[in-house]
């Protein structure tokens, strides 16, 4: 049976730059994808109803595989959801990710769930991988550059 994860996490930042962070094609590649692989935007229309097609490739053995979606419900500054599903034909069904966010004393509180996750995906490595992702989003979102 599919799984369900949900991951909490506060960011030293507003809501409006953590919302960006997840619908810019050059952000996405730079914080999504877990330590060891690189990522591939291929198309990217963030509205509701448009849809999204990436690709991460493992660095150290060069395999990868690719996915994409479509965006359900965008509240800038609040709230995004979106399907998502992997072109692997092992890795069947649609999951839905739901990322809602809300300024704090100290920045942007994110909640994130993810439903659907394919029974061949431990949900160890799902929060394994949303780990290092939440942790190089910090990276780019928290410095305040100002130049």
């Amino acid at each position: 049976m599919p799984s369900t994860i949900r991951l909490h996490r506060i960011f030293a930042t507003t809501p409006e730059k953590v919302y960006r962070a997840f619908l810019e094609a050059d952000a996405l590649a730079k914080w999504l994808p877990p330590n060891g692989f690189v990522c591939t935007v291929h198309h990217l229309e963030p509205k509701v109803g448009g849809s999204f097609r990436m690709s991460f490739r493992n660095f150290t053995t060069g395999h990868s595989h690719a996915f994409g979606g479509s965006y359900v419900e965008l509240i800038p500054g609040e709230r995004l959801r979106y399907t998502d599903t992997f072109d692997d034909p092992g890795l069947p069904g649609e999951m839905e990710v739901s990322v809602t966010l809300k300024k704090v004393v100290v920045g942007t509180q994110v909640e994130i769930v993810q439903q659907g996750i394919p029974d061949l995906i431990p949900p160890e490595a799902c929060y394994l991988g949303w780990q290092e992702s939440l942790r190089n989003l910090a990276r780019l979102v928290e410095p305040e550059i100002t130049q």
